[in-house]
């Protein structure tokens, strides 16, 4: 028989790791990035150990996988940071367009080369992102977004947070149907 276990246990040990251990008090741009620096790590762990099995589909007709996942982080990350916040106008998608806008869904293969250029994609996107805001002067730089209008560096933290938080729950259930691996 074996023990019981909970979903919302930790895929390794707390104290063994770094994440969710930012500051709970202060300043608003430690939060915010501590925060999501959270859930960068969280994908990654999602991820973890697995190469070919990350382009494993969800369910029928779902195109959804981890690897998909990865592919779209980059190119959202690639999208806030440097094409609406940094105005490089060249900045577009990796792995989506406007005639295959699920080609980050839809292009993942379980190729160990498409992995490996999807984590390379996906850590200079992050990469390029730090650099940024660690530069920034303050949470109220501004962007132009053909979607949202003007926004601030304030708002793109918080909607990474959020687009992170839904999609590492994505990635619970997908990590879960690949090897039964359940947990934080």
């Amino acid at each position: 028989m074996t023990t019981p276990r909970s979903r919302a246990e930790f895929f390794v040990e707390p104290e063994l790791e770094g994440r969710f251990s930012g500051p709970a008090t202060g300043d608003e741009r430690r939060m915010l990035v501590a925060f999501l620096a959270d859930h960068r790590a969280t994908l990654e762990l999602k991820c973890a150990g697995l190469v070919e099995e990350l382009a494993r589909r969800s369910v029928e007709p779902s195109t959804l996988s981890l690897l998909g996942l990865v592919r779209h982080l980059a190119d959202v990350e690639r999208r806030w940071f440097r094409l609406v916040l940094a105005g490089q106008d060249d900045a577009s998608p990796l792995f989506s367009s406007a005639d295959d806008p699920d080609g980050a869904f839809d292009g993942a293969v379980a190729d160990p080369a498409a992995v490996a250029a999807a984590w390379e994609a996906w850590r200079d996107e992050v990469a390029f992102a730090e650099r940024f805001v660690a530069e920034a002067p303050d949470l109220e730089v501004e962007g132009d977004d053909a979607w949202r209008g003007k926004v601030s560096l304030r708002w793109v933290l918080i909607h990474m947070v959020e687009e992170y938080a839904r999609h590492n729950g994505h990635a619970d259930l997908l990590r879960e149907r690949i090897d039964g691996a359940i947990g934080i």
